[in-house]
């Protein structure tokens, strides 16, 4: 029986990988999605709309702030540290209230500034959930386009760099596992470039959505006290002009969290896209089309020496399929609220940072793997050279038309070459006594004798070239 308690080890021991093991690959996400991130938003927006009120003179008779005080209490909230985080607790440990704990804070600050006559200026007429909201908005959008984009656009660089390189190599394409009609390997990148890029332009463009409108989304209690300001307009400017979100204008008492679901699902489906570029590098691995660098002293296997592992796109996988059961969880928990507001979503949203940091820990081993990859040239044009019985495919659409041109003999192109190619492995000199006594027009029966697997790829190299034009573009922006 062990002797000591690992929860009592100081510093603590994480509970969770992100947290431990892969800390150095999510740290960035503490900033935005952490609860000590979420309060300090919270501790921001409450002095904003402190603020907003006061210079507006939306309560007659109430003095406004002097800039001395505002830089106060704008430095109040940047200057967010371990001591806030202390004092915030030991308000929660007699509130057993969140947000009430963050207006005891701000109002202990203040007094340390001299606006303590303007105490009950501090979340006047704000249900928590109005300071909530825009909280977790702030957090998500400065982790979406602070961190996930950076992240996101690091792997579709990496595509696209690969992409182009390998624009002409020829590779034998498999459908079903099976040999296929050939492609270029940077024409099948370019494939995720263009699935990737789609995905992360729709994020790039999301509206993070904010409300603060009250205990159920009426104003009562902002028009009892102040019967004669425009509320809603008021809002508005707040939620947009000062805190740069989007302004919902109906809501519950909550705001509807729609816009999360929007954003969890794209985040998803950037996911699942990436999950199939991870098996298909795998793969790719496992077929030798790439040889993988080794690391100076790194080990494949416990008992197997000659082992590199495809480590990266393993690990990637598995994040990927745990980042969308979060996501799909939170998307699909988040659009519900019974009647005007249960507490499912703050339990919820905790772990909106968990979910961002398994993708984020995949798109960094994606990049990763990526970058420690060779093409195997040889490999890829010796599985070419062993497979001439794609050509079947060309020499049948000569064929039909040819035949639609009124060349006599072209009856039944696709069974005849299937009579030649199913299940049977042909070589170059069988394929071409094969077109020889077919009698097409000279030229087409040249053009054909004269195409090789590795030449048959259509224009694949400039639909490779071409996309990764198109995401410079715009990755440029």
């Amino acid at each position: 029986m062990p002797t000591v308690s690992l929860a009592e080890i100081s510093p603590a021991i994480a509970l969770g990988p992100l947290d431990g093991r892969y800390r150095k690959d999510t740290a960035d996400l503490v900033d935005h999605l952490s609860e000590a991130a979420l309060n300090r938003n919270r501790i921001t927006v409450e002095i904003e709309w402190f603020i907003h009120l006061a210079q507006n003179s939306v309560i007659e008779g109430v003095r406004t702030l002097t800039p001395d005080e505002v830089d106060g209490l704008r430095a109040f909230a940047a200057d967010f540290d371990a001591d806030t985080i202390a004092t915030l607790a030991a308000h929660e440990a007699v509130t057993v209230h969140d947000v009430k704990a963050v207006e005891y804070t701000i109002k202990e600050a203040l007094v340390t500034i001299g606006a303590e006559d303007l105490g009950e200026l501090v979340h006047f007429c704000c249900t928590s959930e109005d300071i909530n909201n825009l909280s977790w908005a702030l957090g998500i959008k400065g982790a979406t386009e602070q961190v996930w984009l950076p992240r996101a656009k690091a792997l579709i660089d990496a595509l696209a760099e690969s992409a182009g390189q390998l624009a002409e190599v020829p590779m034998l394409a498999h459908t079903h596992g099976q040999p296929a009609t050939p492609t270029t390997m940077g024409k099948e990148l370019a494939v995720f470039v263009h699935r990737l890029r789609r995905q992360y332009e729709r994020i790039a463009a999301t509206e993070f959505l904010g409300k603060i409108n009250g205990a159920t989304g009426t104003y009562s209690a902002h028009l009892a006290a102040v019967p004669g300001a425009d509320w809603p307009q008021i809002a508005r400017t707040f939620v947009e002009d000062r805190l740069g979100l989007t302004f919902n204008p109906l809501t519950t008492q909550i705001e509807s969290h729609d816009w999360n679901a929007e954003l969890f699902a794209d985040l998803a489906r950037f996911n699942r896209i990436a999950h199939n570029l991870a098996t298909d590098m795998w793969t790719y691995i496992s077929m030798n089309y790439f040889k993988q660098i080794p690391v100076a002293g790194a080990t494949g296997s416990s008992t197997m020496p000659h082992k590199v592992n495809p480590i990266r796109f393993e690990n990637a996988e598995a994040n990927l399929e745990l980042s969308c059961a979060l996501l799909d969880s939170l998307g699909s928990t988040l659009v519900t609220s019974r009647m005007q507001r249960d507490l499912t979503d703050s339990t919820s949203q905790r772990n909106i940072g968990v979910a961002f940091g398994h993708s984020v820990l995949a798109l960094n081993n994606l990049v990763k793997g990526l970058g420690a990859l060779a093409i195997n040239e040889e490999a890829l044009a010796a599985d070419l050279d062993g497979n001439w019985e794609v050509l079947g495919e060309a020499v049948q659409s000569v064929m039909r038309a040819a035949g639609l041109q009124g060349v006599p003999g072209m009856d039944n192109p696709y069974e005849t070459l299937k009579e030649l190619t199913r299940g049977k492995r042909i070589d170059q000199a069988d394929l071409q006594t094969f077109v020889d006594g077919l009698g097409l027009p000279e030229e087409r029966a040249e053009l054909l004798k004269a195409l090789t697997p590795a030449t048959y790829t259509g224009v694949a190299a400039q639909l490779a070239e071409s996309e990764v034009a198109d995401w410079k573009a715009v990755s440029e922006r």
